[in-house]
């Protein structure tokens, strides 16, 4: 009998190597860590393959809101979405057609251009910001606030502005900032990014931030080509902050938690402050459904012209001076 070739017998005696763990077909780059801790560019390719295949079967945003809550999500609590009726409604929200006035990004964006950096974590592409993700521990508190931004991409003739991702930011209940102010400094919460889906929209869980001294009550953005590019602060194509109408600020002032914001509010207008003066927040200022105990819904159309160079950003950008800066500790209503 002939001898079986060397090469051969390798092939028949030799034991298979073990197969790299995977997920979804994928291969882990991290395969000795948990499926959350693999990082942004792999919570990335999930959540657009998520939308490809809900797109595939015809599903709706609901769905798609709940699928991106999936891998490398890490927040807790429920989600409770206020009332749609003509008693709960107010403001008139810009439609998008223009493009959203370029704003500071104050003093905590978070965005590595001051320091720290939470779009490098891992898990930071979630609906639901109100828990810190990683190493932190914290949960924000405080009435519930749902946070609807419609992506227009004005340059294209004013449509969708499918796959931008947009970053946003605020303060909690007590006007603290996580990253930065005393006490919250390994916190993340109240920071998230999504990625737009098939009508522009990007959809964020969340609490209702505080009035502080010397700003009006607001949320920042930024909006980012892609999701790709949220790994350098310098790709946003666009800065700029939701301004929340005063009526439903005295509603949710006036509930516990909120104290020192109510007399804050008294103190500062749309008119006078630093970002809205300009028109009063008329193209920045949220139509808000729902109320006081269900939650609320805030909802805005940003225009973006990705082809324009965005004249604000950065830290304490605008006029260059960091305005309204919360105080360290609790701050307002702490």
């Amino acid at each position: 009998m002939d001898a079986v070739p060397t090469d051969v017998e390798d092939l028949v005696t030799r034991p298979s190597a073990p197969r790299p763990p995977r997920y979804e077909g994928r291969v882990l780059p991290r395969p000795d860590d948990e499926l959350q801790d693999q990082g942004l560019g792999f919570d990335l390719t999930t959540l657009v393959g998520r939308r490809r295949v809900l797109r595939a079967l015809g599903l709706g945003a609901v769905a798609l809101g709940a699928a991106a809550c999936g891998a490398g999500d890490t927040t807790t609590g429920d989600t409770t979405r206020g009332g749609t009726t003509a008693a709960g409604t107010t403001g008139a929200a810009p439609t998008g057609s223009s493009e959203i006035p370029d704003e500071t990004a104050g003093p905590f964006p978070g965005d590595g251009s001051n320091g720290p950096d939470v779009l490098a974590e891992s898990g930071i592409v979630r609906s639901d910001i109100r828990s810190s993700i990683g190493t932190g521990t914290g949960v924000a508190e405080g009435v519930p606030m749902i946070l609807e931004l419609a992506v227009v991409d004005i340059a294209r003739g004013t449509v969708p502005f499918t796959g931008a991702a947009v970053y946003v930011w605020h303060c909690d209940r007590s006007g603290g900032y996580s990253l930065y102010s005393e006490g919250l400094e390994d916190e993340n919460y109240l920071r998230g990014v999504q990625i737009a889906d098939a009508t522009g929209t990007v959809r964020f869980t969340s609490v209702f931030p505080a009035c502080y001294p010397g700003r009006w009550p607001h949320v920042h953005f930024e909006v980012f080509p892609d999701g790709a590019s949220i790994t350098d602060a310098g790709n946003a194509v666009a800065t700029s902050q939701v301004a929340l109408p005063r009526e439903v600020c005295e509603q949710v002032y006036a509930r516990p938690g909120y104290e020192r914001s109510a007399a804050t509010l008294s103190r500062v207008g749309l008119e006078s402050d630093s970002v809205f003066r300009d028109d009063g927040g008329a193209s920045q200022l949220a139509s808000v459904t729902g109320d006081v105990t269900g939650g609320y819904t805030v909802s805005l159309a940003v225009g973006v012209d990705p082809t324009t160079t965005p004249r604000a950003g950065g830290p304490g950008g605008g006029d260059g001076a960091p305005r309204g800066v919360p105080p360290s500790g609790g701050g307002p209503g702490g």
